[in-house]
C-alpha cells in the first residue's frame, strides 16, 4: 500500500509533463544522418530512462565487491557453524549424560506427547 502512495505523485507528474508538452521536436543522431520526430514528453522521458538505466548499472556494478564479500562470509559462517556443532557433539559424547545434583528432590516427569 505504502508504494502505490509513493508511486502514485509520480504517475500523476508525468502523465501532467507528458500532456503538457506535445510539441514535436526533431532529434538528429550525430554521426548519422537520422532524424526522429518526436513529441517533446517523449524524448525527455527516454532520455531520464536511459540516465536512469546507466546509474543503476553503475551503482549494481559498485554493488558487486561488497555482494561477493558478504557470500564469502555467509559461506565461511555456515562451515563455521557446522563446525561448531561437531565439537558439542563431540564433546556431549564425551560427557555422557549429566547426573542429578545430590540432594535435590527434584525428578524428570516423563509425559507422553499429546
Amino acid at each position: 500500500m505504502l508504494r502505490l502512495i509513493l508511486l502514485l505523485p509520480v504517475l500523476v507528474l508525468l502523465v501532467l509533463f507528458g500532456l503538457s508538452n506535445r510539441e514535436e521536436v526533431l532529434l538528429h543522431l550525430w554521426p548519422f544522418d537520422l532524424a526522429w520526430a518526436v513529441p517533446l514528453s517523449v524524448a525527455m522521458l527516454v532520455f531520464g530512462a536511459v540516465l536512469f538505466l546507466c546509474g543503476a548499472l553503475v551503482a549494481s556494478t559498485a554493488g558487486l565487491r561488497h555482494r561477493a564479500r558478504a557470500r564469502r562470509a555467509e559461506r565461511a559462517a555456515q562451515v563455521l557453524e557446522a563446525e561448531l556443532h561437531e565439537y558439542r557433539a563431540a564433546a556431549a559424547r564425551q560427557v555422557g549424560p549429566v547426573p542429578q545434583p545430590a540432594g535435590t528432590s527434584l525428578a524428570r516427569i516423563h509425559r507422553p506427547a499429546a
